[in-house]
């Protein structure tokens, strides 16, 4: 039987089951046989992470085919301005492709994160700003490098929503997973 669970990663949390080296892995918080990711979060973002122990659902869900959005809170270097914005609401040009257009606004400081550990490099002379950006692609490291070349190196990102499925309207806390129905992301 499919099962689908949402799992919210800390920073610093390769998403792999197999031992690492230098961090923490899925394992240290999932002890759930024949569950695989569904997707990546790269070890410096936090956020939403998918596992299931059914194939089909696991290339559904990180398919680009499908085009299953997600959603993510970006605390950048700067404060970003609306030419930027539009930028990235257009698409950007990266080394080896032309990003699909993103749906990106401003968002206030969120109130309700969790503290990282270890925090964010604090510089006094340069400010930081939050957007929110959703993308259906996923490809390597595509939000941290979309923001990088419109001229606001991302600091902080976080993966808050996949599909319909949120981790603050669901309120699952840093570090801890619960079964999910598929009918959250309302994948057809």
């Amino acid at each position: 039987m499919s099962s689908l669970i949402a799992f919210n990663k800390p920073f610093n949390v390769v998403t792999q089951f197999s031992a690492h080296e230098k961090y923490q892995t899925l394992k240290d918080y999932i002890s759930l046989p024949r569950f695989y990711p569904a997707g990546r979060l790269d070890t410096d973002s936090e956020g939403l992470l998918l596992l299931t122990n059914d194939g089909q659902l696991q290339a559904k869900i990180s398919s680009p085919k499908f085009k299953l959005p997600k959603t993510y809170w970006v605390q950048v270097e700067g404060l970003i301005d609306n030419q930027a914005i539009d930028k990235l609401t257009r698409g950007v040009q990266l080394k080896e492709f032309h990003t699909a257009p993103a749906i990106v606004t401003f968002l206030d400081e969120p109130t309700n994160l969790w503290q990282r550990v270890p925090p964010i490099r604090e510089r006094k002379t340069i400010p930081t700003s939050w957007i929110t950006i959703t993308i259906t692609e996923g490809k390597n490291r595509q939000v941290r490098r979309m923001c990088a070349a419109v001229g606001f190196p991302c600091l902080r990102l976080i993966r808050v929503q996949i599909g319909n499925y949120n981790l603050f309207t669901h309120h699952l806390p840093l570090g801890e997973w619960r079964s999910i129905n598929i009918n959250d992301l309302y994948i057809r």
